[in-house]
């Protein structure tokens, strides 16, 4: 076996750091030569004797990619691969088996236990260095998607529970679409009441201070619900239910979500006497709707937009303090809900009058 010119078989450069290779077998002479090889190609290299020694280190610290003998004293090279595959956070590390036993028939237990390739004895250094070089890349491959699928998760987690966001992950062509998609939707909307005059006889840091509370709180309350956090608006915060994943009872938690909002801030009021004077008004309705990323090329949001959006917006400008706004759409999909019959509304852009009501309980 000849050593190929340095620089044409330099592995360096293949992740962003120095790759380490974990060598285990138990033959001094082919430990050295592969020692030699990876690390005259820029690698750090691990060698180990046996299996036990190796799945030791590996446990202290996962190498980049794994070069295994079969036939080691104590636990061998395929019971290693096993442990190596089967550990779910490192399960994606390439392993090669590199042996001198039976070519066809190690080869098929070596796929057996999940090893990525398998090379026999004697070898080719530059098959070697090759295969390891193209394992090196699927590595680097897998390491950004995995920073992108974090990227997204955590754009994720702005909008939707970390349960629900683990869930579009899963199946991200099923639950999210580049363009806008006609949905059936809830949408809430709550505002603080008495917000304005809070703001003129209070400090600037306890008005911030206050609201990032009761945000805090009322989003968490949503998250909770599986609701999909939209955007504060002032002092107003909108989410909506049915996307992007959809639920049968998406309207039962949108009002379950306004019931527990009225709730946590009646005892914010007891815990915060500054909160005395502000209230908490709700609407929530239900309809056809676009839901999206829509936006600019530098900001874009995934919003919804349409009739019932601005029909749960004016609900909610009409609730007074501690009180759930909801439309008849919302009260003929759940008959089983407590409600007051308040009112016949004609509202902008609507031909015939709605009918509103209080919500109590369900």
């Amino acid at each position: 076996m000849t050593l190929p010119k340095r620089q044409s078989f330099f592995l360096g450069n293949e992740l962003p750091h120095t790759p380490r290779v974990l060598v285990a077998d138990d033959d001094w002479l082919n430990r050295d030569l592969l020692e030699t090889y990876l690390k005259n190609a820029g690698c750090e290299v691990i060698s180990c004797a046996d299996g036990q020694e190796a799945w030791e280190s590996y446990q202290r610290q996962p190498p980049d990619i794994a070069l295994l003998d079969i036939a080691m004293p104590g636990m061998d090279g395929l019971t290693l691969c096993r442990h190596i595959k089967e550990n779910e956070a490192t399960g994606y590390i390439p392993v090669v088996i590199v042996t001198a036993l039976d070519a066809e028939d190690e080869k098929l237990r070596s796929l057996e236990v999940g090893a990525d390739d398998f090379i026999g004895k004697p070898y080719s250094t530059v098959v070697l260095l090759t295969r390891v070089r193209s394992l090196l890349r699927t590595k680097r491959l897998h390491h950004q998607l995995e920073e992108r699928n974090q990227l997204l998760r955590e754009v994720l987690n702005r909008y939707v529970d970390k349960d629900i966001a683990e869930v579009i992950l899963q199946d991200p062509e099923r639950h999210l679409k580049l363009g806008g998609d006609n949905r059936f939707i809830t949408v809430l909307f709550a505002d603080l009441r008495g917000f304005t005059p809070f703001t003129e006889t209070n400090p600037a840091e306890q008005v911030v201070e206050t609201l990032n509370l009761v945000f805090n709180e009322l989003t968490e309350i949503v998250y909770r619900n599986g609701g999909t956090f939209d955007k504060y608006m002032g002092d107003s915060i909108m989410a909506f239910y049915g996307a992007p994943i959809r639920e049968p009872d998406d309207i039962q938690r949108a009002l379950r979500t306004g019931l527990e909002m009225q709730e946590r801030f009646k005892e914010l009021q007891k815990e915060k006497e500054i909160l005395g004077s502000l209230g908490i008004g709700v609407g929530v309705h239900a309809g056809e709707a676009i839901v999206g990323n829509i936006g600019s090329e530098r900001v874009m949001d995934y919003t919804v937009i349409g009739d019932t959006v601005n029909v749960a917006r004016r609900l909610q400008e009409m609730a007074r303090p501690g009180e759930i706004l909801i439309s008849e759409e919302v009260h003929s999909r759940v008959p089983s809900l407590e409600v007051k019959h308040l009112t016949t509304q004609h509202l902008p852009g609507r031909s015939e009058p709605m009918r509103l009501y209080g919500l109590k309980s369900f």
